[in-house]
């Protein structure tokens, strides 16, 4: 019988299906789709890399020949800051990749099978009860159903959000709603003209709530997409392709990087993406990565959270399938709410403008640099920095009043 069901074979699934099955567990992962498959996100942060080294995942992805990345740069009009994760204050790794996601994800999915997880796809959960002393999940693949009494259930599932939907556990999140258009492009950029290791962040040149991001691949292609609200994208017209090429060319600096770029795959738009849930677990089950709770893509956080919450979990769920006493809300939910936490503060403080005007002061301490350099390199959950946790907003808009001030 099987000891763990996991929904969804994305980076949180496919890590904790490698975590668990490396200790012995039967595991099986049911995915939706069919892998490889396209997805957004494709800008790891330097803090990823070390949970797939600690996990033993790393050297499949390594061997991939991915693009390397050092950091990050922002741009707005005249103005240029960027950031080198080997200058950042916590310790560990400096640098990390951009990926595309179909390739990326298969080869985490696929290193979880060869620790022994069973991985079945085109797989969809119709339904879950969590009432009684083991969950009871039904699953559907074409004209089979099957149930499954699992000893617990991950949910995994990204933006499917499979049980906060089966279990009324959603609640509206606290971002305004915003909309991401986005393609993968052949960038065709000219040698020299931008940094292909380091994930651009553009700024809209009057409206600093519009921003885009410029992601190179190795193999010459590159993830393009605009952020904004809804009603700005409501002010260009045309078909999905035509709207994001207005877009890019109101941005002036990005329209001239990109002047030669075709796209490579339609054009796609997630709306109202930001989400948050009643609880992250409950009886015989836990809510892992964006399954839970997501943010925003201008951290590039997604992957982050999903591999720390992938961690966690699977060590809590280790004692427990052990006959230990464990306790979810402190040993789960709060300590991965405390990078949140950072996020959400960072997110907020790119929107109303006060971490712009950190990331683009021209004299910068050093050392309070490092510290939003460790953030930006996904280190949230170090309590050494002061800039983490949730005081870190209070800080970054006390930083930002310095800033202006100066």
């Amino acid at each position: 019988m099987v000891d763990v069901l996991i929904i969804g074979a994305g980076p949180a699934g496919s890590m904790s299906a490698a975590l668990l099955a490396s200790r012995g567990y039967d595991v099986l992962v049911l995915e939706k789709q069919k892998f490889p498959r396209f997805s957004i996100g494709e800008s790891l942060l330097a803090n990823s890399l070390e949970m797939l080294e600690d996990a033993g995942m790393l050297e499949p992805v390594m061997a991939q020949g991915f693009q390397f990345k050092n950091g990050a740069a922002f741009v707005h009009n005249e103005r240029y800051s960027e950031f080198n994760f080997a200058e950042k204050f916590s310790e560990g790794s400096p640098f990390t990749f951009q990926v595309p996601r179909a390739q990326f994800d298969k080869v985490l999915a696929d290193e979880a099978a060869r620790r022994g997880a069973r991985v079945e796809y085109e797989v969809e959960i119709t339904g879950i009860d969590v009432s009684g002393e083991r969950p009871v999940v039904t699953s559907k693949r074409g004209d089979e159903i099957k149930t499954h009494r699992p000893r617990f259930v991950l949910d995994a599932s990204g933006f499917g959000r499979t049980l906060p939907r089966l279990l009324d556990l959603d609640r509206p999140s606290d971002f305004p709603p915003r909309a991401a258009v986005f393609v993968h492009v052949q960038d065709n950029t000219i040698s020299g003209e931008f940094d292909r290791q380091k994930i651009r962040v553009g700024v809209h040149p009057t409206n600093q709530e519009v921003w885009s991001w410029f992601i190179p691949f190795s193999n010459g292609q590159a993830s393009l997409g605009i952020v904004a609200t809804p009603e700005h994208h409501a002010k260009f017209k045309g078909s999905l392709e035509e709207r994001l090429w207005q877009l890019v060319a109101d941005e002036p600096k990005l329209g001239h990087l990109l002047r030669n770029a075709k796209a490579v795959r339609p054009v796609a738009e997630l709306k109202g993406y930001a989400s948050k849930v009643k609880s992250m677990f409950g009886p015989g089950f836990a809510l892992l990565g964006n399954a839970a709770e997501f943010l925003d893509p201008v951290f590039s956080s997604g992957v982050t959270v999903a591999m720390k919450s992938a961690t966690l979990a699977c060590d809590v769920l280790h004692r427990q399938l052990k006959g230990e006493r464990v306790d979810w809300q402190t040993e789960f939910a709060d300590p991965l709410a405390y990078g949140v936490e950072t996020f959400r503060n960072f997110v907020i403080g790119w929107y109303d403008g006060s971490l712009q005007d950190v990331i683009f002061f021209e004299n910068q301490d050093p050392a309070i640099r490092r510290m939003i350099c460790s953030v930006l390199a996904g280190y949230v959950w170090d309590t050494k920095n002061p800039y983490t946790g949730p005081q870190s907003g209070r800080r970054l808009r006390a930083l930002a009043q310095m800033c202006r001030a100066a």
